[in-house]
Formats: structure tokens, C-alpha cells, sequence
């Protein structure tokens, strides 16, 4: 009886070959998103995959995810975004597009200079929107970011989920910030999803190149997140000689001002004692400075959670409002 060990090793290696998989992810957890996103959207699984493929892990998104600006000092993080130029060049796009801007803020009820300040703060009136490849930098984070990967992934997701006309290019050509968000306004892919509109009507949306869709996305955002028109958005606040220490987790109003005012707090104007307010204690230049905060601040860091960013747009959309006014 011949020896069945060589026919053995035969069969195990041929088990072996057929095991392995046809296609190896690029990625690690690669195959798995492809596999929901064609469950969602009926997309191909080959076109996804090589869409991937390209996409490359970039050390310099992880780098600067690491650092961001609002993890400094509001004396440090002001100079940044509040400057003579971003305020000028301000004014100057107000005044340019002026007629645009007001049509979309009565459509919207949001003041024009907070959709200027944004654009201003977040792409220097588009200047600025980013050098990123918007797949590499949602790949970077979704798969290799561990503290946010979550987050990061689930944008990947919806960006591979968007319709074509939701994008304003070719998905493999489009650039944005090291995180993913694209346009003059920064959008990331669910709000594109969300809250980006067609407000040109030309059946599409695109946030790099239409002006009025970049403009009035920005201020539906703000709409929908529950802006207040007419509202106020943070005042300065005085503390007596002994205020009472609060913690604040987020912008959330929380307090009628007479309670803070009841704690030491005082504003420096009249206003409706009955409010509700929040209070932001921020290291400014020249130490402590105190501010109240209204819902609109709120809807300010539903764009951006620091509070440091929403006063930043607050004090440009003034400066802005104040130097548009004026006759050129």
C-alpha cells in the first residue's frame, strides 16, 4: 500500500490556496466598511475598494490632529483669526457680495456677517480651503486614529455614501482640512449631507465652486442648530471681589442672569434678567476674562465645539458688520 502522507500534503495545500481570499483591504477594517456601504446604497464593492486602494495613511494628518490651534490660550488663540487683514478682507467680501449675502440672511434669519465671519475663519474667504486629499485624511482617522476612530470612520462612511451631485467634484480629487472637511465653509460629510443646500438650483450642491451654496449652507447650518434672530450671542461680564467658581462643561444656556449675577457676575449693559445665559471664563491677555453667552453662541460651537472659536467668529462678524457699514 503506497504512503497517503505525500496525497496528504497535497490536499492541505491546496486547502491552503483556495482559503486564502481573493482581494486583500488595503486598509485595516476596509473590507467591512465596503460591505456596509453596499448594504446601504447598493454601490459597487469594486469601485469602493478602488477608490480605497489609492486612499493613502498620511503621518502629517495624525500630526496635526495632535496639535490643534483651539488647544492654546484665548491671548494666543485670538491673533490667529481676529487680525486687521481677515477683518479687512472681511469687510471687502461683505461689500462685494452684499447683495447675495443679505437675500440669504433674510432667507435664512441669520445675520450676513456671521456667515462672512465663518468662511473667514475657516478658509480666509476661501483662499485657504485646504491641501489634504479628503479620502486620505477620513482614511488616515478612520482607521489609524484610535481616540476619535469612531467618528472618523463613520464620516468615511457617509462620504462614500453622498450622491455624485453632493460633492462638487470627483470624489478621488476633492481636497480639504487634515480632517476631512471640505469647501469654504468646512463641511464635514454628514453635514454636507445634513444641512448643505442647492441654493443656486442647478441641481447640484457644491461648497468649492457656487457661491450662493456655499453662503447659504453656512447659514442653514446655523438655522437648523436653532439660531436666534435678533438674539444676542456673549456680552462681557464684570466679577465683583469674590465670584462664585462655576463649571462649565459646554455653551449650553443654563442660568437666568439674575443667578449669575447673584454669584458675582455682572454685565457691563442692561439686559433681560430672566435670560438664560452661560458663562465663559477664558486667560486672556491681560488675565481672567468673563463672558456670558447666549444660544447663538451655542449654535456657534455646533460648528466648532471650543469657545474659543465661537468668540473668535463673534468678534470678526462684529468687526466685519461694523467696518461694512461704513461708506467705502
Amino acid at each position: 500500500m503506497k504512503s497517503l502522507v505525500p496525497f496528504r500534503a497535497f490536499l492541505l495545500t491546496c486547502l491552503g490556496v483556495f482559503a486564502i481570499p481573493a482581494w486583500a483591504e488595503t486598509h485595516p477594517g476596509q473590507d467591512q466598511l465596503v460591505r456596509e456601504v453596499v448594504r446601504d446604497t447598493g454601490k459597487d464593492s469594486k469601485a469602493l475598494n478602488a477608490l480605497l486602494d489609492q486612499a493613502k495613511k498620511q503621518q502629517s494628518i495624525l500630526d496635526a490632529i495632535s496639535r490643534p490651534a483651539e488647544a492654546k490660550p484665548w491671548k494666543d488663540y485670538r491673533p490667529i483669526f481676529v487680525t486687521d487683514k481677515r477683518v479687512n478682507d472681511g469687510i471687502a467680501f461683505y461689500r462685494q457680495h452684499r447683495a447675495l449675502l443679505e437675500k440669504i440672511g433674510r432667507e435664512y434669519h441669520v445675520p450676513p456677517e456671521y456667515i462672512v465671519a465663518i468662511v473667514g475663519v475657516e478658509t480666509m474667504y476661501g483662499k485657504n480651503a485646504g491641501k489634504y486629499k479628503v479620502l486620505d485624511a477620513l482614511v488616515t482617522l478612520g482607521f489609524y486614529y484610535p481616540p476619535r476612530q469612531a467618528f472618523f470612520r463613520d464620516q468615511l462612511k457617509v462620504l462614500l455614501e453622498l450622491p455624485q451631485n453632493h460633492l462638487g467634484g470627483n470624489l478621488d480629487t476633492l481636497v480639504g482640512s487634515y480632517a476631512g472637511a471640505q469647501g469654504w465653509g468646512q463641511f464635514m460629510p454628514s453635514s454636507i449631507r445634513d444641512f448643505a443646500v442647492d441654493e443656486d438650483h442647478d441641481g447640484r450642491i457644491d461648497l468649492h465652486g457656487s457661491l450662493p451654496d456655499i453662503l447659504a449652507s453656512v447659514a442653514n447650518y446655523f438655522a437648523q442648530h436653532g439660531w436666534v434672530e435678533g438674539g444676542p450671542v456673549a456680552e462681557p461680564a464684570q466679577p465683583d471681589a469674590r465670584p462664585k467658581p462655576i463649571t462649565v462643561k459646554d455653551s449650553t444656556p443654563q442660568w437666568p442672569l439674575e443667578q449669575l449675577e447673584a454669584w458675582g457676575y455682572a454685565p457691563l449693559k442692561a439686559m433681560n434678567p430672566g435670560q438664560l445665559v452661560s458663562l465663559q471664563s477664558l486667560d486672556g491677555p491681560h488675565g481672567k476674562e468673563y463672558w456670558f453667552t447666549f444660544q447663538n453662541f451655542y449654535v456657534i460651537t455646533r460648528y466648532n465645539r471650543s469657545p474659543l472659536y465661537a468668540l473668535a467668529v463673534h468678534q470678526l462678524a462684529q468687526a466685519i458688520a461694523e467696518g461694512a457699514r461704513k461708506t467705502p
